[in-house]
């Protein structure tokens, strides 16, 4: 059967956006496994390359210059992109579980997560600014530096560890700061630095030159070494040692070394009395076939090695290689890792040391050659080709069994109808598993599955129902499953009402029942999860097997006839609210060419997330006169169908309209959404259209929204308050976007202006 994407045999699920790992998807999107579904769990959608951490602090790298985008690069590859942290791992069950959604199923495992910070310190976790996890340490920098940089009087700076990062990170920090000071013509005199090592002395592991070398360097800035420096307690501005007196300290970095995820302790897996995963010479566990392990979280038993980021990156090829055979069942190969590396410690200003084994190198060229190194590698997997993709599923490989073989052959030829329906079996598990709502309105519902719902109406009020149905436009199912049951309940709110029911139709990529079972599940609890918090039953619906992932809901809800919202209603000197940003159209079009920066998406997938309800009460408290959501017909298009029925024209500030980070720089790039043209039709009802089409937001006000926020008209003495509230609720880019005018003699009904 032509284009139909090949049903998922086997998932491959890798936990962590390690070093290791972004090597396995770049080798897996230059040559796929068909049939394989490839899945990354990571915490991060930006994963920190360590060894530029030091420069990014240093101001020598950008953030995108120092980070590799694991959204966009999941994307390349085809695998499903989870934005999410492990909390627990069940190898009977083979799930992967979290804190806040369902379990994800696997059938072959990879875990390459990093160390975690083990601060067992007294007052260090409250108290002491930790660099590991470096993925978060950016936030904690940038708080770090403006409280330094505002702190007045003496400030001594503190860093508790005195390995290669410890000595490095504090080299960044002093250069950075004491630049920073002289830019501000701040007295950078007043700084302090001081590194406390318990070893006696620094950079233990090192050869003796490179110790010497940056002895020499931490007296040339100043910086006091204290060894034998035992921490016993850290306190506000104070640190306790075992055998010293007490140092004062106004700012304390820790960089002491770190050790594993507390949940792999109950995951049954073998591990060292460190708590890291016992791998063998072919990177996979000791205990468990369909579990392997890289990077700092693994302790390879006959070939341990430091924890550093080199080993991690040695061992991406044959992780990938493992991967590959393991899934195909053939046998694995063993990999040796070097005893000796190269390891190079730059000193915050472009000037770096390098050694392996016994000899030592110093220089400016030394840290360009670091650059070269670190710069090349990064570019890897964030400069990615266009590459083909091929979905032919070949039965006769090791990939899959003989019930495998007889489930493929049967999807050969689908059924078309009612035949096309995912199985009763499948549809009643995937049921009894999700935790529904109940409702006092409902009469009949999805407990009794008879042949429709029955719903009890009250009295006084008026029945709402709408519809909304769009096919996946992102591949984590849950998430997509929250977005399209929020995106249908706007309408709902839009007109004030109060949700109470909803039936689903949804249709699932054809697979392995299991595979549809796992997909459908994921899908509807994401659905659940949003329609519960909105007090809304699933009382119903249709599921289907079909080419592509889809979703819809018919939603139903109540409200009194005299608190009805409409889009008609709106009076000339009223101010135009908007409640959330525009630009989701645009970024998903960019994303699905694999051409949008993971956290552009990460930031318009949280307003999709966001719920319209608050926002309507907020809208309705302040005395709104007329509401509506902004979806597909874009900005521009729902305020056309608000100023007809209302009789009234309308003016948009272009400088007040919110827009989505990422979305202006993808809109200049051309990627726009397919619906965007149909939409641009209604610029016959702009006043002065050759004025204003130039200007940087003209084409934003077109763009399709996805779950998009309220525009409604409130009373201009009213919108202040509104607009506070609003913020206060979350809406942080809730603004006053414009004006209601009275109705003027042109067919233009819209004047768009500019007065910031």
């Amino acid at each position: 059967m032509k284009n139909i994407k090949a049903p998922t045999i086997k998932d491959l699920v890798l936990v962590g956006g390690g070093h290791s790992h972004v090597e396995v998807l770049k080798s897996f999107g230059m040559k796929s496994v068909p049939g394989v579904q490839v899945t990354l769990i990571s915490r991060d959608v930006h994963m920190p390359y360590s060894g530029m951490l030091p420069g990014l602090i240093a101001g020598h790298y950008t953030f995108d210059e120092s980070h590799i985008d694991l959204r966009r690069l999941a994307r390349f590859v085809g695998a499903r992109f989870v934005h999410a942290a492990a909390t627990g791992l069940n190898t009977v069950s083979h799930e992967v579980h979290f804190g806040d959604r369902p379990p994800i199923s696997y059938d072959l495992l990879s875990i390459n997560i990093g160390a975690t910070p083990h601060v067992r310190v007294a007052g260090a976790s409250d108290h002491a600014t930790p660099v590991k996890p470096i993925n978060n340490f950016l936030e904690r920098w940038k708080s770090f530096r403006t409280r330094v940089l505002s702190h007045e009087g003496q400030l001594r700076i503190g860093c508790v560890g005195a390995g290669a990062g410890g000595v490095e990170v504090l080299l960044a920090i002093e250069q950075r700061l004491r630049r920073d000071f002289s830019s501000l013509a701040l007295d950078h005199s007043r700084l302090e630095f001081h590194l406390f090592t318990d070893a006696d002395e620094i950079l233990v592991g090192y050869n003796r030159s490179i110790r010497r070398k940056f002895v020499r360097i931490l007296e040339a800035r100043s910086i006091k070494v204290h060894t034998g420096h035992e921490v016993i307690n850290v306190n506000p501005g104070r640190l306790s040692f075992a055998s010293a007196p007490d140092a004062l300290v106004d700012e304390i970095l820790w960089v002491t070394s770190a050790g594993a995820a507390e949940w792999l302790r109950n995951s049954g897996l073998d591990l060292n009395s460190q708590g890291f995963v016992l791998a063998g010479d072919t990177l996979q566990s000791t205990s468990h076939v369909d579990v392997f392990a890289a990077g700092d979280i693994a302790h390879v038993v006959n070939h341990p090695r430091p924890k550093a980021g080199v080993f991690a990156v040695r061992q991406g090829p044959p992780l990938s290689e493992n991967l590959r055979r393991a899934l195909t069942n053939r046998p694995l190969k063993k990999f040796i890792p070097q005893r000796n590396y190269l390891s190079i410690i730059s000193t915050g200003d472009k000037h770096a040391i390098a050694s392996r084994g016994r000899w030592t190198l110093e220089g400016d060229y030394v840290w360009r050659l670091k650059n070269w190194i670190d710069v090349q590698w990064i570019r890897k997997y964030n400069e990615l080709p266009e590459m083909p993709t091929d979905d032919a599923v070949s039965v006769e490989s090791g990939l899959v069994d003989n019930e495998a073989k007889q489930a493929i052959s049967a999807m050969a030829m689908r059924c078309g109808g009612c035949g096309a329906k995912v199985g009763s079996t499948i549809l009643d598990r995937v049921l009894d598993r999700l935790q529904q709502t109940s409702n006092s309105d409902v009469v009949v519902g999805l407990s009794e599955r008879d042949d429709a719902a029955l719903v009890e109406v009250r009295s006084g009020e008026l029945l709402v129902q709408s519809v909304d149905f769009f096919r996946a436009f992102i591949d984590d199912t849950y998430v997509f499953g929250q977005i399209a049951a929020n995106h249908a309940l706007g309408d709902l709110f839009a007109m004030g009402a109060e949700p109470r029911t909803a039936l689903a139709v949804a249709t699932v990529p054809y697979g392995l029942e299991k595979k549809i079972e796992d997909q459908l599940f994921q899908l509807m609890s994401g659905a659940v999860q949003v329609l519960a918090s909105a007090g809304v039953s699933l009382v119903g619906g249709h599921t289907g097997e079909a080419a592509e992932l889809a979703l819809g809901f018919t939603v139903s809800g109540a409200v009194h006839p005299n608190a009805v919202l409409r889009k008609g209603g709106m009076c000339p000197g009223e101010s135009l609210v908007l409640t959330k940003p525009l630009g989701t159209g645009t970024l998903l079009a960019a994303d699905m060419r694999g051409k949008a920066k993971g956290y552009w998406i990460e930031k318009a997938l949280d307003t999709m997330l966001q719920s319209n309800r608050a926002a309507a009460n907020c809208l309705v408290a302040h005395a709104a006169t007329a509401c509506t959501d902004v979806t597909g017909f874009g900005l521009l298009g729902h305020l056309v169908e608000m100023v007809r029925p209302s009789k009234v024209d309308a003016e948009i500030d272009l400088g007040m309209v919110p827009i989505l980070e990422g979305a202006r720089e993808t809109i200049q790039r051309g990627f726009l959404s397919s619906l965007q043209p149909s939409n641009v039709r209604l610029r016959r009802a702009i006043k002065d259209l050759a004025n204003v089409k130039r200007d940087e937001c003209y084409t934003a006000i077109f763009d399709p929204q996805t779950a998009g926020g309220l525009l409604a008209s409130v009373p201009s003495d009213k919108s202040e308050s509104c607009i506070s509230t609003l913020r206060g609720l979350g809406y942080v880019h809730a603004s006053v976007i414009g004006r209601v005018l009275p109705l003027s003699d042109t067919p233009e009904s819209i004047t768009l202006t500019r007065t910031c």
